[in-house]
């Protein structure tokens, strides 16, 4: 059983490693969600708020901009590996553990700077939230941003998901659809008397070999748009001609577009293709990283190197949603997360709290 109590006046590796030893998978926070909140009550100069398994905590100095850094508590199921819990640390300093690198060192970090970091020079909003690895309805960012969108506001924001302690601006949003035909089944030894569905698909699939990416600039990141069959449902039996098809079809694009400009172009490209029925079956927009700000500009040159894309999706959707410009930035490599044998470098992780730290404290 992990200690009752989280101990902020250790540095990010260790504390990162009494975090993993709180399993908290996807609705099971609560005992992690209350040590956080004792934690940050115990310090004098936030503002603490709760809402369900959600903790937010606010400076209040009066500074003429607000950085938020947020981070998600749960983790995925723990694997069979003996080494995911308790956390342990090799001789390499490496801590391997469920939730290391997704996103328990992010975590630690937020806190390690929540301690810290007493004066900023910019007033700081620390947002603790629940849900984040199991379905979006779910997701406890997007619960205190209905419940509570004043919260979340701020000048700037850092989600730090494992990204390489690189910056990685913004996210693609996506867009899945379900694209429908009809046929009329058959015997297949008499095929000429139904109407096949699936043949019918050639066409959409013809679109889709000759699409040519769109890779365009925002904020200075080049994004590369992505349009793709990601399934193909039909065929009732092997001896009968089918009487339905769906192709299913993915598109990650750049976040100069909205959803509604996304959803448009999709429903023009496969246009000429027979689709009898269009159905959006998720959709989620995509979030502009926001580099021009000055407070970006400022972050970038407090934690050096070159700011990338980030190709995939990540709640710094939602805080553009909210009109906040967001990026990822945070230890560990994301290739890591999810994996029986998550590790991350304890070195990456103090790294990430000294840049953030020299940012926010100088």
């Amino acid at each position: 059983m992990p200690e009752t109590a989280l101990d902020l006046a250790l540095d990010a590796a260790r504390l990162t490693a009494q975090l993993v030893d709180f399993p908290s998978e996807s609705g099971t926070e609560k005992p992690l969600a209350d040590a956080i909140e004792t934690a940050l009550r115990a310090l004098p100069h936030l503002t603490v708020d709760r809402y369900g398994n959600n903790v937010v905590a606010r400076t209040n100095l009066g500074h003429a901009e607000r950085v938020v850094l947020a981070g998600h508590i749960d983790t995925v199921p723990i694997a069979d590996n003996p080494r995911n819990v308790p956390s342990r640390l090799d001789d390499d300093g490496v801590l391997w553990g469920c939730g290391t690198c997704d996103m328990k060192s992010g975590v630690a970090v937020q806190l390690r700077i929540a301690q810290t970091v007493t004066e900023p020079n910019r007033d700081l909003t620390f947002v603790f939230y629940d849900n984040e690895e199991v379905a979006a309805h779910l997701n406890g960012l997007g619960h205190v941003a209905d419940a509570h969108p004043d919260w979340l506001e701020g000048d700037f924001a850092i989600l730090l998901e494992p990204s390489d302690g690189q910056v990685e601006g913004g996210c693609q949003g996506t867009l899945r659809v379900h694209l429908k035909l009809s046929g009329e089944r058959a015997h297949s030894a008499r095929a000429w008397m139904g109407d096949n569905a699936i043949h019918k698909a050639a066409p959409i699939l013809a679109r889709l070999a000759e699409y040519e990416p769109r890779q365009p600039f925002v904020d200075g990141l080049q994004y590369h748009e992505g349009l793709n069959a990601v399934r193909i449902e039909g065929g009732v039996a092997t001896n009968v001609i089918p009487d339905a098809c769906t192709v299913v079809v993915n598109f990650r694009y750049a976040p100069d577009r909205s959803m509604e400009e996304a959803e448009q172009f999709v429903r023009e490209y496969f246009a000429d293709c027979g689709v009898e029925e269009f159905v959006v079956d998720d959709h989620t927009g995509g979030a502009r990283p926001g580099l021009d700000h000055p407070a970006a500009a400022a972050f970038m040159a407090a934690v050096g190197g070159e700011a990338r894309p980030k190709y995939g999706w990540t709640d710094v959707s939602r805080f553009s949603a909210l009109g906040v410009p967001a990026v990822n930035y945070g230890p560990g490599a994301p290739l890591l997360a999810h994996k029986a044998d998550e590790r991350v470098q304890t070195a990456e992780i103090l790294r990430a709290e000294e840049r953030l730290r020299a940012w926010l404290a100088s």
